[in-house]
C-alpha cells in the first residue's frame, strides 16, 4: 500500500497542443493541459457537465509518445503523481504550480481519428522525369497511423 500514497489516474482530453522542450541535459519534457469531465443532474433534473483542468508533464520516452501521437482533443489516460513547485518569472512574479508527472500514458479513442491539421497526409503522385518516364513519388509524414488512414482513403476512392 505504500505505492498508493501519491498516485493519480485520469482519463480525459488534451486541452492544448503539447509543448515539447529539449533540455540542455539531453532530457525531453512534454507539458500540456488535460480536461476531465464529470456529469450529474442538478436539483431541476437537468444534466450538468463539470470540467476540471489538470496540468501534466511527461518526460523522455513518454514525451516522445506525446509528441508523435497526440494533439489537442486526443483522449488519453494518464497515471502519475502530484508535484507542487514554484517559480519566479522574468518580471519577478512568483507562481505556484501543481501538476501531474506522468509515469504511464495510454492512448485512447479511435485509431481512425482524423489526422491533425499540422500533419501532412501521405499522397502518391505521378512524377514526370526529363527523359519522359513516369514514376511514383510518395510525400508526407512518417507516422504509420497517417499512412494507414491515407491508404484506406485511397482504397475507398478507387472502389467508388
Amino acid at each position: 500500500m505504500s505505492t498508493l500514497r501519491n498516485k493519480v489516474q485520469l482519463i480525459g482530453n488534451i486541452g492544448n497542443e503539447p509543448k515539447i522542450t529539449n533540455l540542455e541535459s539531453g532530457n525531453k519534457v512534454a507539458r500540456f493541459s488535460m480536461a476531465t469531465n464529470e456529469y450529474y443532474r442538478n436539483a431541476q433534473g437537468e444534466k450538468v457537465q463539470s470540467t476540471q483542468w489538470h496540468y501534466v508533464a511527461a518526460w523522455d520516452k513518454k514525451a516522445d509518445i506525446i509528441e508523435q501521437y497526440t494533439h489537442k482533443g486526443k483522449e488519453i489516460a494518464v497515471e502519475g503523481k502530484l508535484i507542487s513547485r514554484s517559480y519566479t518569472n522574468e518580471m519577478g512574479v512568483k507562481y505556484y504550480v501543481t501538476e501531474i508527472v506522468a509515469s504511464e500514458i495510454l492512448l485512447l479513442g479511435s485509431k481512425n481519428e482524423s489526422v491533425p491539421v499540422n500533419e501532412i497526409e501521405v499522397v502518391k503522385t505521378a512524377v514526370d522525369n526529363p527523359n519522359g518516364d513516369s514514376k511514383e513519388a510518395v510525400t508526407g509524414n512518417k507516422n504509420p497511423q497517417t499512412r494507414r488512414t491515407s491508404n484506406r482513403k485511397n482504397k475507398m476512392k478507387k472502389a467508388a
